[in-house]
């Protein structure tokens, strides 16, 4: 496994491991591009032998990631990492960054002893909060077990490893690996004992185990090995958990037991269903469990039906064909009369239709997106939970929005949308800032394009009077070079005109006149006069070029008098 201190996937910093699993390594890190605390999970070597559960990780890994509910440790990456093992052979192993969730898992709380009631109850209301809101996602978790539970500091309930249990089960791993694997023969239902095909209501059962086990501080079925206690969940049933703690309550016997039966069809059809009888029982009344046919039928394939009585006699008397009609007809008149009735009704109907006015109501089954721009992510998410629709989080910078606020959202503010819609929420980044390039000394036309090649924008160019940088040669930019900038920011950029401002040099002596020039990069020409009577320091008596701008490197004659 990869030592603390390394960085997986280029931005994942490794630290101090949290805890070890049977089938994983948990270690606290940092995400290094975003700056937050994540919980780093690095799972067994043995399972990244399975190029079937390899794919299937990845899959079920992204599919998790779309999951947003507080009752859900979100999964923010996954992937492989290259690790050399002790031989020096490279071996991939699969990895999941994790929200990091400050709390104790509900294994190592039960293990101090069984849980007060009401506490259990208002545990297993979070646990089934999480499974009705991923079963609706088309999410079965699989392994529901205390261990897969984390119970924050302030009590919150959350779980997590919805992925991994589902690619376990879903790879090329036999039954009895996968035991071994997760080490849940406690919390298998009857039909993953047996290898059958799972759905949500194998979670229920699961979720029955966990709260029998709050209430009472250990499973309802023990062994000396995982296939001594998956043959109990098929064949034995359960205790009543007030056998084993007396201070539980006749009602959460029922519920433990109900959520405890063999057959599926028996069981609680929906994590709703199961949380109603909780918060019922959780009261002090017994609920009144419900025959799930009608639920079962609609999530799970048909349940066995039978036709009523009424149903039976009504269908008899519609294939009777020896019935012979007695009773004379009716008479025209009432036949006119009937029909009339009926156009009356019709026509008024209609006009009642006609006058009605639109109802602003939405339908039950819809939702209207709500306008999330200006919030965090966090209350976005509360936001949209209120409304039973689920958030996915998306980044992009903005250079009008401030960083960590709400830009937009995809479906749009007002849209309808169904409960079952995933609304993408995009938050922003802030603006993308660059350093602004050197420049100097380089061509306006390459200046320009290296400025904009970053996301600049290139913008005034003035010419300024240079002795010594060359015509169209930038001198300096405004932002200066080096300085960090905004994308899109305005570039003005001062070039070199090509020319010198040549002062007036009569009068000036003939050394300082062909310093003053020289330091211009000019020619200096020294031209005697011998008509005019020589003067102490030979001033200047006439120039070739005239005050003003000359081009640079331009050759200038300074005539001075000598004559006797």
């Amino acid at each position: 496994m990869p030592e603390s201190g390394r960085l997986i996937a280029g931005r994942y910093r490794v630290g101090a491991l949290l805890g070890r699993g049977g089938m994983s390594d948990v270690h606290i890190g940092t995400d290094s591009r975003l700056g937050r605390t994540v919980a780093i999970k690095l799972l067994k070597s043995t399972l990244a032998a399975d190029p079937a559960f390899r794919t299937r990780f990845r899959q079920e890994a992204q599919a998790a990631a779309r999951m947003a509910h507080p009752t859900i440790v979100r999964v923010f990456d996954a992937g492989e990492e290259t690790v050399p093992d002790a031989a020096g052979h490279d071996s991939q192993i699969p990895f999941i960054i994790m929200e990091h969730v400050d709390g104790r898992l509900l294994k190592d709380i039960i293990q101090e002893g069984p849980i007060e009631a009401a506490e259990a109850v208002r545990i297993i209301d979070g646990i089934l909060t999480a499974l009705e809101y991923s079963h609706r996602a088309g999410v079965v978790h699989r392994d529901i077990k205390p261990g897969n539970i984390m119970i924050t500091k302030a009590g919150q309930v959350k779980v997590m490893d919805f992925g991994i249990a589902r690619a376990i089960s879903g790879s090329a791993t036999t039954v009895a690996q996968t035991t071994a694997i997760l080490g849940t023969a406690a919390y298998f239902s009857p039909e993953q004992a047996k290898g059958e095909s799972v759905d949500a209501r194998t979670d229920l059962y699961s979720a029955g185990v966990v709260l029998f086990e709050m209430l009472t501080g250990r499973p309802p079925f023990r062994g000396d090995t995982p296939v001594a206690v998956a043959y109990q969940h098929v064949s034995e049933t359960p205790v009543k958990p007030s056998t084993v703690n007396p201070k539980v309550s006749p009602a959460l016997d029922s519920v433990v037991l109900h959520a405890l039966a063999k057959d599926r069809f028996a069981r609680y059809q929906s994590a709703v269903e199961f949380r109603n009888d909780v918060e019922t029982a959780g009261s002090g009344q017994i609920p009144n469990h419900r025959v799930g046919e009608e639920v079962g039928a609609g999530l799970f394939g048909a349940a066995p039906t039978a036709i009523t009585g009424s149903a039976l006699a009504l269908k008899q008397l519609s294939e009777d064909q020896t019935m012979v009609r007695t009773q004379r007809r009716p008479p025209v008149i009432w036949v006119w009369a009937g029909i009339v009735c009926v156009v009356v009704i019709v026509v008024a109907v209609m006009i009642w239709v006609a006058n009605l006015q639109p109802s602003m109501e939405l339908p039950a089954s819809s939702r209207q997106v709500p306008s999330l721009t200006g919030q965090t992510y966090d209350e976005a998410q509360n936001t949209l939970l209120d409304l039973d629709l689920a958030a996915t989080r998306s980044e992009e910078s903005s250079t009008t929005v401030p960083a960590d606020q709400i830009i937009r959202t995809d479906p749009p503010a007002d849209t309808i949308v169904n409960p079952s819609d995933v609304i993408k929420v995009f938050v922003s980044t802030g603006p993308v800032t660059a350093v602004v390039p050197d420049v100097t000394n380089q061509a306006i036309a390459d200046a320009q394009a290296a400025i904009e090649a970053l996301g600049f924008v290139s913008g005034s160019v003035t010419a300024e009077n240079s002795a010594t940088v060359a015509t169209d040669v930038v001198m300096r930019t405004d932002p200066a070079a080096s300085a960090a900038e905004v994308a899109g920011t305005t570039v003005n950029y001062t070039v070199s005109s090509g020319v010198v401002t040549l002062a007036d040099l009569t009068g000036q002596s003939l050394v300082a006149a062909i310093d003053l020039v020289g330091s211009n990069s000019l020619v200096p020409v020294s031209e005697a006069d011998y008509t005019c009577a020589q003067e102490s320091g030979s001033p200047i008596k006439a120039q070739s070029l005239a005050p003003g701008d000359v081009p640079q490197r331009s050759e200038i004659t300074l005539t001075y008098c000598a004559g006797s």
